[in-house]
């Protein structure tokens, strides 16, 4: 199998034979058991936080100012806001 690149000035160059890894079919792992199927060139991978279970996402954790800085900051900089 030939792949072609592209490049800006012109015809394609043809890449390199028997230097890239395989690239296949791949299994993700999380901590949660959140199992995702994707392409990569490693098989098996194991993470520890995913969409599923990431604070983030699930909506779990909300951004807490506990000291101010958002307000001292929006006071600070109100002048450029003009």
């Amino acid at each position: 199998m030939i792949y072609y690149v592209q490049f800006s000035k012109g015809k394609p160059e043809t890449m390199k034979k028997d230097i890239h890894p395989a690239y296949g079919e791949a299994t993700i792992t999380c901590a949660c058991g959140n199992v995702i199927k994707t392409r990569s060139t490693k098989k098996e991978m194991t993470v520890n936080t995913c969409s599923a279970c990431h604070p983030y996402f699930t909506g779990q954790k909300t951004m807490v100012d506990t000291e101010g800085r958002v307000d001292s900051f929006k006071k600070r900089y109100a002048k450029f806001a003009k």
